[in-house]
């Protein structure tokens, strides 16, 4: 428990029905107390936990009424914080929401940092940091399925799978530091062979967490998906399609897309973020110049590249360069306008769609291909890891225990070995916080909105 108390404004500023000013600390009832009317003083003042109290806030100054608000109290420990939690339910609006906070910070309360609320849960035992970080992929979340991602996070899964994997390592740093400090006593300790298959087993574990790494990526940030073509094969037509909804110009007139347009959309929960490009052909427009430019920088840095071609006429060169210029493993085809004649046949190993936008035929197709290409697999049983520092000490911790693998297999000494399964144990750590440093906590929350 921290000394001070801190409030900030929970929701965002602008026009709304309900904002929420929320505090966190030993003194969050006394100071609320301040400024609160209840409607049943006598009642508030002994403050049971999980209530709504109805009532004013009141400038003791000026007596006047600054607004009409329910407040919500959770007494500590069970509260998001493990902290006394009051949170003050006002009318939205920035003016209700900035008065009620100038008098709380009047009356002793500190403004809070960003993501202060979260690194209290931390700090009290509430959450350990993968739980944390997680509350923040919740708010981010931009499909249904990066949300339940992160709701699992949020409810320990992954922490329970990293702690599993430490605990196993634990007990090989304990085999080992004995084998090393009572050489003498004849301990009936494991053999070489017989740590390296509990290792193994750790291996196994992290590994499996690992494989779902790039489907959290996904369900977090979404797929930035290029799609390119020559002038007038469909491109707006397939973004509009695939939106369901006219968000692009559609001509007959070649170039009329200048710049690029970028959208998001959910597939069956995964989000694309579609980015409708300038036609790639040669042309004098110097606007149209820039559009082209631009099209190939998307191009350059896109997960997945659209190639759109047009039945009722062959491939030019332009477009037969890109089927083989552009990474078969970010590559997809889509024929456009089979409602044609003389679809072209191509020649390639990379997905090929068939759809005609004017008929609103094989979208749906369409949508179950792309999300085969950018979710793969089922997930399985492992816990989604999305998060890119985790991702980073997981795999640093499994380089380790690789090598420490290695050496017990060469022979080498056992307090060498020792030096790697420790540092293996030490990453998994990092990813719940038991071995971080402050200040790259203080950088992890920082990251967080304030009221959070």
């Amino acid at each position: 428990m921290l000394g001070d108390t801190i409030v900030a404004v929970s929701t965002a500023m602008g026009e709304a029905g309900i904002g929420i000013v929320r505090l966190s600390g030993i003194d969050a009832l006394a100071i609320t107390g301040k400024i609160f009317m209840a409607k049943d003083p006598i009642r508030f003042s002994k403050g049971k936990g999980y209530r709504l109290y109805y009532g004013n806030i009141i400038d003791p100054d000026s007596g006047l009424v600054v607004d009409e608000v329910l407040v919500s109290l959770m007494r500590t420990p069970h509260s998001f914080t493990g902290e006394d939690v009051v949170e003050i339910n006002c009318h939205g609006g920035f003016v209700a929401q900035k008065n009620i906070l100038a008098l709380l910070l009047r009356y002793g309360a500190r403004l809070a940092d960003a993501g202060e609320f979260t690194k209290r849960a931390f700090i009290n035992g509430r959450l350990d940091l993968a739980q944390a970080e997680a509350v923040i992929d919740l708010i981010r979340a931009k499909t249904s399925m990066g949300a339940v991602s992160a709701l699992e996070q949020l409810k320990g899964k992954l922490s329970d799978e990293i702690n599993r994997g430490r605990s196993m390592l634990l007990e090989v740093i304990a085999e080992i530091e004995a084998g090393i400090d009572f050489p003498e006593e004849n301990l009936e300790l494991d053999n070489d062979a017989a740590l390296s298959e509990k290792l193994r087993h750790v291996l196994e574990l992290m590994e499996g967490i690992q494989v779902n790494a790039q489907r959290g990526r996904v369900l977090r940030d979404g797929i930035n998906t290029a799609i390119i073509g020559q002038p007038n094969v469909g491109k707006s037509s397939i973004l509009n399609a695939l939106l369901r909804e006219e968000r692009a110009i559609v001509t007959d007139i070649p170039g009329t897309t200048r710049d690029v347009l970028e959208e998001y959309i959910s597939i069956k929960g995964i989000p694309l973020k579609l980015i409708d490009t300038a036609g790639l052909r040669e042309t004098e427009d110097l606007i149209e110049k820039l559009g082209i430019a631009k099209a190939q920088q998307v191009l350059a840095n896109a997960d997945l590249v659209l190639l759109v071609l047009e039945a009722g006429r062959e491939l030019t060169e332009g477009e037969k360069n890109l089927l083989v210029q552009i990474p078969p493993q970010r590559l997809a085809v889509i024929i456009n306008k089979i409602d044609l004649d003389n679809i072209p046949d191509i020649s390639t190993d990379v997905p090929v769609f068939y759809v005609s936008t004017l008929e609103k035929k094989g979208i749906e197709k369409l949508e179950d291909g792309l999300i085969e290409l950018v979710a793969g697999k089922p997930m399985g049983t492992s816990p989604v890891i999305s998060n890119v520092r985790h991702i980073s000490s997981l795999e640093n911790s499994i380089c380790r225990v690789k090598d420490a693998i290695h050496s017990l297999g060469a022979g080498i000494p056992l307090d060498l070995v020792s030096i790697d399964v420790r540092a293996a144990w030490s990453l998994l750590g990092e990813i719940t916080g038991d071995t971080l440093d402050e200040d790259l906590l203080n950088e992890i929350f920082s990251r967080f909105c304030i009221g959070k």
